[in-house]
């Protein structure tokens, strides 16, 4: 399939390699440069260049927050019949914008991200095709996803959200609480160490990028359910409850798919 992407950053510029062997694929960036140094592809440098290759389909993934103004600039440029597609983290409003347009689209997100991946070896991971996406779109990257060891989900546009607030925003706000009550220490502890290498890895994306999937709508709700832990877990410490620290924990451990599973020993804390 003829297809041009917009936004050459760690996603657009995975996605175009991924593409570019089985497809002629076209990338465009407004940062000088950095379409350039994406393999096997057509630069477009121009809108004329983009109007002349006539694509089949068009891939936004430029910053979040910026996609739909995107898209509202560019579909004068775009044959009638290009399908319009996203691999957006968070969907706000992108279902109500592809209805607008009438066009056929298909929405995707790939659940992982270059700074954490290994996208030479992605067998295991997770990606989501939005399920008001058109036939066309949802089969053609459900056998792209699948062909590189991906497991394939279905969600809304809505279902996908709130699973992004329950499955990023919660595990990113954690983080970035610990990073704010965090001091350097000479001798820290492996489980101190394994945090810190999560949250420099976290502060390492950009900071649009980790705003806007903080600002999902669904994301208040799960900061709301941390907060009341925290207030709950410092009452049992307050207390010095040993029995409901041992009822609280047995039921984290049941989250976590662990019941009955105790640490006899204090290694490695």
């Amino acid at each position: 399939m003829r297809t041009a992407i917009l936004g050459a950053g760690r996603m657009g510029s995975w996605l175009a390699e991924t593409l570019a062997p089985a497809h002629e694929v076209a990338v465009r960036d407004t940062e000088s440069g950095r379409a350039e140094r994406v393999s096997g592809v057509k630069v477009l440098r121009t809108d004329g260049e983009l109007l002349d290759f006539a694509p089949e389909l068009l891939v936004n993934c430029v910053p979040l927050g910026f996609t739909i103004d995107v898209f509202r600039r560019t579909l004068p440029l775009l044959p009638e019949t290009c399908m319009l597609s996203d691999i957006a983290s968070v969907k706000t409003g992108f279902g109500e914008y592809y209805r607008e347009t009438g066009r056929p689209f298909v929405s995707t997100h790939p659940m992982f991200g270059p700074t954490h991946a290994d996208v030479r070896s992605l067998e295991g991971e997770n990606a989501v095709v939005i399920t008001e996406s058109c036939e066309e779109g949802k089969e053609f990257f459900r056998n792209l996803y699948r062909g590189l060891g991906l497991r394939v989900f279905e969600d809304s546009f809505d279902g996908h959200d709130r699973t992004v607030a329950y499955s990023l925003a919660t595990p990113f706000a954690s983080t970035l609480v610990f990073s704010a009550c965090m001091k350097n220490l000479d001798a820290p502890g492996t489980n101190f160490r394994k945090h810190l290498e999560i949250a420099r890895s976290l502060l390492g994306e950009d900071d649009r990028l980790l705003a806007e999937i903080l600002f999902n709508p669904h994301t208040v709700r799960q900061i709301e359910l941390i907060n009341s832990q925290l207030a709950y877990l410092n009452h049992i410490i307050m207390g010095r409850d040993f029995e409901e620290m041992q009822k609280f924990l047995a039921r984290l451990r049941s989250n976590l798919g662990m019941a009955g599973e105790v640490s006899s020993g204090t290694g490695g804390i």
